[in-house]
């Protein structure tokens, strides 16, 4: 294509989705793209349908932050100017790509990485066992120590999906010389065993582990899979994670355990419906230590994400593929 042809051409409308942070224009060279571009962040969540449909009625590129904003057949019914879908990640779980497709609407991703959500999982971990978030507060206020921390050696690590991000963990939980156990649907037995992780049955998991934490892909065999059942068999001492997706786990069930103190808390990172409502109860336990889905917000994996979109959309301007993207 000629690049004179290109660049003379309209602006291409591009909206950003959720950038909460509004870090999207400095993330990446945006004049890479070769023709001129009209970008909006949006900072907020819009969880408005008739609002969202306004913001993206003359967008002809809509860019999502993950799976923070579903792009259903309905909605993309109503954004007739949209030609062009990009997602952070290989994969977005909230995006009908076939209804996108249908229409002759391009969807695209970026690759990503595990490291990050690694890195939180255990700082929700450290956060509970130790009573990072009371003690800080109490310091604030003028108080000393009084809290009792638990050890980590010579505990138990209940892994919950033992994948690429659960291998991640697992090595951390070994470096902290933990007794680390795992349990899966599909669950190969000799690829835990290689990794020196004792594969369990789900029931000796959340029976025995000091720590439970899930590292699954939400899909339907995964919806809910962690019910009352599982909660209940904890041992009151134990800690629950989630830093993969909320609705793997029965939240109703994870508030009544930590309200009736059947476990002793949660560090939670994902939730049913994000942004968390303010008046959620899990944000009044004073048992939980919660952060708003940041497993994968660090200032590397951003860059990323924004480098690669810019390159999804200044490849498809030049009529060449990168990325596509799948819907799980």
């Amino acid at each position: 294509m000629d690049d004179a042809i290109v660049n003379d051409a309209e602006p291409l409308r591009i909206v950003v989705l959720d950038d909460y942070q509004g870090v999207a224009p400095a993330s990446a060279d945006w004049g890479l793209i070769p023709r001129p571009v009209e970008l909006e962040s949006v900072t907020e969540h819009i969880s408005d349908r008739t609002q969202l449909v306004e913001r993206l009625r003359d967008a002809s590129v809509v860019v999502a932050m993950r799976e923070r904003t579903a792009l259903s057949q309905e909605l993309l019914e109503a954004l007739p100017s949209l030609e062009l879908i990009v997602t952070t990640g290989p994969s977005n779980a909230v995006i009908d790509v076939a209804a996108a497709e249908a229409r002759g609407i391009e969807v695209r991703g970026t690759g990503g990485q595990l490291t990050p959500t690694s890195e939180l999982t255990w700082g929700l971990i450290l956060s509970l066992l130790r009573f990072i978030p009371a003690e800080d507060r109490r310091m604030r206020e003028g108080g000393w120590q009084h809290t009792l921390g638990t050890d980590l050696a010579g505990r138990v690590l209940g892994i919950v999906g033992l994948g690429r991000l659960g291998s991640l963990v697992a090595r951390v939980g070994k470096a902290f010389e933990m007794d680390v156990v795992t349990w899966s649907q599909n669950l190969d037995p000799k690829v835990a065993l290689d990794q020196g992780v004792r594969p369990v049955t789900r029931h000796e998991l959340f029976e025995t582990a000091d720590v439970v934490t899930v590292h699954l892909v939400l899909s339907e065999r995964s919806r809910g899979l962690i019910g009352p059942s599982d909660l209940a068999s904890m041992k009151p001492t134990a800690i629950f994670v989630n830093t993969s997706r909320g609705p793997i786990v029965d939240e109703d069930a994870l508030v009544e355990a930590l309200t009736s103190r059947s476990i002793a808390g949660a560090g939670l990172d994902v939730y049913d419906v994000e942004p968390l409502p303010v008046d959620h109860p899990l944000r009044s336990l004073p048992n939980t230590v919660l952060t708003p889905h940041i497993g994968y917000v660090t200032d590397g994996l951003y860059q990323q994400f924004y480098v690669e979109i810019v390159e999804d959309i200044a490849a498809w301007v030049r009529g060449e593929k990168l990325r596509n993207v799948s819907s799980a």
